[in-house]
């Protein structure tokens, strides 16, 4: 176990109460912390059309802010989304007293809090994605398990105190927590000094690589939309959906911890949307069949999927941020945009369902046969039956999610080294890399960055997996290592890859400390040590 694995950071914890505030915000839970009297379905229906509005707008344009106002986007400030937060928490309260001016208050908390919330998630979004992934990845995760048991510990608290807790406790804390943890930030990264403006093909290329993902992670927001606007109406439902949202992300984190240690792998947000695709169809073509218990199950393993997706599109932002250079505010704002937009009309769709027939048949029929097609629409665009592949020159496309082995050092590093050249005998040779050495065969057929990379085409090729295998690499830096050894300079490189150059310095920076060298002909020593 990692240090950093042997104890929880304050990040982590900082992210666990930003959850909390969110589920108990955003996701609507803060209700049953309120009078049920206060509950009509006017406040209700302003609230979350004012929240939503908000929330997907805000990414919208904090994606646009972010590539013509960079500098704005470097200077996000935590004080500011918290009291957004604070803000919108109190006018929610204050909507239970001031009877004369309920709608008002209420659709003002609900913009306040979506802006704010959203914030929030933008800062936590740069701060992962500043860090090594593994160390990111691990903070992450841990944040997310932790923050269902501080949501659940809500319920043992008197409901007259949890709405006043919430903005006087948790968000302060969470305020705390984050403006310690960015101290932390190193924000000489490309990711952060990048002018998008200088690099528009990059900041395109991105878009172009990454929309079928996002559109994946939409649809599954669009069916959890659909749910909630459903559970609006009913109590018993939206219990269900707040509980099983907060049990989702606490499952999905513990699994990949667990799997994180015993494995490393790799997988996409398009390869996530095709496992649950049957499902998902599946329960919206029963859901005008059968009754409320099937309704209850289905909008709890709804949630638990957006969950564990919602966790896995900020890991995938964060790896993007840092393999192409790209500003972690903009890829971030333009998967949250796509996916909370589209939940966003499918919660419309589902709040209908309950006042609307059409020639005598329940609107249900409408909302399982419209949720059914936008869902098998989108994964014939994921699978590019629908479109065809628009990657620039044929030479990137979406990077999937990478979990390298926990633990890979530079220590670890020279060790593998010293057995490569044959230094500390068998017994060495057998630790990380003899273990893992018939995976290299099987990473041949797992996408990467580029078309061809992974594929053992020669003896370098060949070289730089056994590398990657060895000194836990990443997709990038294995394919960053192989251009430079083949005398590829820079500029080279980055047209090549279609990133900045300033981002191929670092990612050559990273490769080298990893595998403890400091120039070009050291690393071609190291490819022709492996052939000894």
């Amino acid at each position: 176990m990692t240090q950093s694995a042997a104890r929880t950071h304050v990040s982590s914890w900082g992210y666990a109460c930003f959850l909390t505030v969110n589920a108990t915000s955003i996701w609507g839970g803060v209700f049953p912390f309120l009078p049920l009297e206060f509950q009509t379905a006017e406040v209700t229906l302003t609230f979350f059309l004012a929240q939503a509005l908000a929330f997907g707008g805000a990414f919208v344009a904090s994606m646009f802010g972010s590539y013509y106002v960079p500098g704005g986007a470097r200077r996000m400030l935590v004080s500011l989304s918290a009291l957004l937060v604070f803000g919108g928490s109190a006018c929610l309260i204050g909507a239970m007293y001031a009877t004369v001016a309920t709608l008002v208050l209420v659709a003002g908390g609900g913009v306040l809090l979506g802006v704010g919330c959203a914030g929030m998630f933008m800062l936590w979004q740069r701060y992962f994605a500043s860090l090594p992934a593994e160390r990111g990845n691990l903070r992450l995760i841990a944040g997310t398990a932790i923050a269902p048991f501080i949501y659940f510990a809500l319920y043992l608290v008197p409901i007259a105190l949890t709405a006043f807790l919430i903005p006087l406790v948790f968000v302060p804390l969470c305020g705390l927590c984050i403006a310690l943890s960015v101290r932390e930030m190193r924000v000489d990264q490309p990711m952060f000094e990048d002018v998008p403006r200088q690099h528009p093909r990059v900041y395109r290329q991105a878009v172009s690589d990454y929309w079928r993902s996002a559109l994946c992670v939409g649809s599954l927001a669009l069916a959890s939309g659909v749910i909630r606007g459903i559970a609006l109406l009913h109590e018993e439902i939206a219990a269900v959906v707040n509980s099983a949202s907060m049990l989702g992300s606490f499952v999905s984190a513990a699994v990949l911890l667990v799997l994180w240690y015993r494995m490393s792998f790799r997988f996409g947000l398009t390869s996530v949307f095709r496992v649950v695709y049957p499902v998902i169809i599946t329960g919206f073509l029963l859901l005008p069949f059968l009754g409320p218990i099937y309704l209850n199950l289905f909008a709890g393993f709804t949630y638990m999927v957006f969950s564990l997706v919602q966790m896995l599109m900020m890991m995938q932002c964060a790896q993007v941020s840092r393999d192409r250079g790209i500003n972690p505010v903009f890829i971030y704002g333009f998967f949250g945009g796509v996916a909370y937009i589209m939940q966003s009309v499918g919660f419309l769709l589902g709040w209908v369902s309950d006042f609307v027939s059409v020639d005598g048949r329940e609107w249900l029929f409408i909302v399982a046969m419209a949720s059914s097609y936008v869902l098998g629409l989108t994964l014939l665009a994921a699978t590019g039956t629908l479109f065809k592949s628009i990657a620039s020159k044929g030479t990137v496309t979406a990077d999937p999610i990478e979990f390298l082995p926990l633990g890979i050092s530079q220590a670890s590093g020279r060790a593998a080294r010293r057995a490569i050249a044959g230094a500390d005998g068998p017994t060495q040779d057998a630790d990380p890399s003899s273990r893992k050495g018939a995976s290299s065969k099987k990473r041949r057929n797992r996408p990467s960055a580029s078309e061809d990379a992974g594929a053992i085409r020669d003896r370098t090729s060949k070289q730089c997996l056994q590398l990657q295998e060895r000194y836990g690499l990443s997709m990038r830096e294995t394919e960053v290592t192989e251009l430079i050894a083949r005398g590829n300079s820079m500029a080279t490189i980055a047209e090549r890859l279609v990133i900045s150059e300033n981002t191929v310095r670092t990612h050559a920076k990273h490769i080298y400390t990893k595998l403890d060298i400091h120039k070009r002909q050291e690393l071609l020593d190291m490819l022709h040590e492996l052939d000894g």
